[in-house]
């Protein structure tokens, strides 16, 4: 049986899923061992708990939300790319590319920079549909 490995887009892959599990432990951070009457994550309702938070919390929170949201096309783009015949190379760096603006993403909206968090989506966006558009002839 021969050796199969990972190109580094599908690496990318892994890393694009693991972000919004990041993003919940960003928004969950200093709030375990604490007590949930002081403000401490909740175990039994986390939900509930991360729809209560506030500041930095809220918008980790929400940037988990998105990041999931964004995962499917990303997924699916390399998918199709690779389907297509696209370039090895180029979908390496398009979706390191990626993987970068969606950090730069989540560290935006984590320390509240709207306008430049709304600029990195929409590069992100593109760079997303550059890696679909890829192998396209």
């Amino acid at each position: 049986m021969p050796l199969t490995t990972f190109s580094l887009d599908y690496w990318c892959v892994l890393v694009a899923a693991v972000l919004p599990i990041v993003c919940a432990g960003i928004a969950k951070a200093k709030a375990f061992g604490k007590p949930r009457a002081q403000g401490g994550f909740d175990n039994d309702n986390p939900r509930e708990w991360l729809l209560r938070q506030s500041d930095w919390r809220a918008r980790a929170n929400a940037a988990q939300a998105n990041s999931f949201e964004a995962l499917p096309f990303f997924i699916g783009a390399v998918l199709i790319a690779h389907q297509l015949g696209a370039d090895q190379a180029r979908l390496d760096i398009l979706a390191l590319a990626y993987i970068a603006l969606r950090i730069a993403y989540i560290a935006a909206y984590v320390t509240n920079r709207a306008s430049l968090r709304s600029l990195v989506w929409v590069g992100a966006l593109g760079v997303n549909m550059a890696i679909l558009f890829a192998g396209y002839r």
